[in-house]
């Protein structure tokens, strides 16, 4: 488990083989690959894309959840693939014999989904090979007005049982995730780029693979962030979704060496468990 920028982070993501990212204090994670059974206890799941290795644990965290009698789960992925998805759990209950109960939210760029408490996860487009949404968490707070900030209490008291409105809605991006996608994302998404913390796939961090191939995959190459190190305002940034072919301990020192130091420094590389080690 992560603590990054005050957000519990329980993730496993591996470039074209699988990838969950947990948020358990917000009870969802971003995608299923495999489905840890840690992620069998969270209720909502924000999909990014339909590719496999993304949403491939579907059926057995919505089975699971009905077999240990859970609530059923919510299911927000690109609205382009609600269709296709809602077929495949037909197919799916008449291959099980069981009714795999389950919410199906579409998204859409621009649109959003309560997710209670004052939270809210925003769409955002993603440039990937396939219809591929964004999200953004998203947090409402009202906090005093400038004008009664530093005045008595008893003042600020007798101002809201007067009627006055002294307090003012204050959003704040708590997390975004990008899920697979091309550089241009962080370009275009004020949203990504003013996250508190940023959950950023870089998939390619060497020549083999040229920025054009990866832009061509639907992917970041790491000499891309490098040219927008000043763009990211992040209070954290975990970068995840590397090709197998990159080791932990050389990754690691790969994102160190060509990372400027102010970037690096609120940067974690995730890295690989078993079997993948």
């Amino acid at each position: 488990m992560l603590t990054l920028a005050g957000h519990n982070v329980n993730a496993v993501s591996v470039g074209g083989l699988e990838t969950c990212i947990e948020l358990p204090n917000y009870k969802l994670c971003f995608d299923i690959g495999r489905c840890p059974p840690s992620a069998t206890r969270l209720p909502t799941v924000l999909f990014t894309h339909a590719h496999t290795d993304h949403m491939g644990g579907v059926i057995h965290h919505c089975a699971t959840r009905d077999l240990t009698s859970m609530p059923p789960p919510t299911y927000v992925m690109p609205a382009e693939n609600e269709e296709a998805f809602l077929e495949m759990m037909t197919a799916w209950r008449k291959l099980d014999r069981s009714p795999l109960p389950c919410t199906v939210v579409p998204a859409s760029p621009g649109g959003s989904v309560d997710l209670g408490r004052g939270r809210t996860a925003k769409f955002f487009r993603a440039i990937h090979r396939v219809p591929s949404i964004g999200y953004a968490i998203c947090t409402q707070k009202d906090v005093l007005k400038d004008e009664y900030k530093g005045l008595p209490r008893e003042a600020i008291r007798d101002a809201r049982l007067a009627g006055e409105a002294i307090t003012t809605p204050v959003e704040t991006v708590e997390v975004a995730f990008c899920g697979d996608t091309t550089i241009d994302v962080v370009d275009r998404e004020p949203l990504v780029r003013a996250a508190r913390l940023l959950i950023l796939e870089v998939t390619f961090l060497d020549d083999k693979v040229s920025v054009e191939k990866a832009r061509a995959k639907g992917h970041v190459h790491i000499d891309e962030v490098v040219e927008r190190a000043d763009l990211f305002q992040n209070e954290a940034i975990l970068f995840t979704h590397r090709s197998v072919r990159y080791g932990n301990e050389w990754a690691e020192a790969r994102f160190k060496e060509v990372l400027p130091a102010h970037l690096w420094e609120r940067s974690t590389v995730l890295p690989f468990a078993a079997p993948w080690t």
